[in-house]
């Protein structure tokens, strides 16, 4: 009985969680698009369809980071296991390829 309070509240959170992202962007549309491009308001299910359709386009509204990057996980995981002489080889031929690689200014460096 636990686990299904439990889900019951999940799923009214995300409904409301949708209803309310769903407002917003239709609240920013309705007030920036007229008024700047000359472009006609949109309802509550156009602003859902938008959310759907930047989702599939562009990839947008992910979850966590680090999910979706694995990639970082091994480099970081690559770095650690490095020389410190490795690692100098490593900027080197990063700055070849991608126009240099300067630590952070500080104030003894600036």
């Amino acid at each position: 009985m636990h686990w299904m309070r439990r889900g019951l509240k999940f799923v009214l959170f995300a409904v409301v969680a949708v209803g309310v992202v769903g407002l917003v962007v239709m609240t920013l549309w309705n007030w920036l698009m007229p008024a700047l491009f000359g472009w006609r308001a949109i309802g509550f299910w156009q602003a859902l369809g938008l959310l759907v359709l930047c989702k599939i386009l562009f990839g947008g509204l992910r979850g966590g980071s680090g999910r979706h990057k694995p990639w970082r996980r091994r480099m970081t995981e690559r770095w650690q296991q490095m020389t410190p002489e490795e690692r100098e080889r490593f900027k080197e031929g990063m700055g070849a390829r991608c126009g240099g690689f300067s630590p952070p200014r500080t104030e003894s460096n600036a």
